[in-house]
């Protein structure tokens, strides 16, 4: 977050995600990160990024609308990512 403020980028941490079903507000999601309004970042620290990380992350975007993510992989030698376009 401090590399994001340094740059004059807008990041939110632990955004909350509201879901409906119907109009009515059935739970709520958390966002990692949010930059600029636009892009999710979720981070992890797994052996490997998987299935429901990916379906998780396509969650995030059909709830909030926003049509990119990135799920980054810490937990590797060299980072892992996956861009995720809805």
């Amino acid at each position: 977050m401090v590399l994001f403020r340094r740059e004059g980028i807008e990041a939110k941490q632990q955004v909350p995600i509201t879901v409906y079903f119907e109009e009515e507000v059935v739970g709520n999601y958390y966002a990692d990160i949010l930059v600029e309004d636009k892009v999710i970042l979720e981070i992890k620290s797994v052996e490997n990024i998987i299935d429901a990380h990916i379906a998780q992350t396509l969650d995030y975007l059909k709830a909030t609308g926003l049509r990119l993510a990135i799920i980054l992989n810490f937990s590797k030698e060299k980072l892992e990512h996956k861009r995720i376009v809805k």
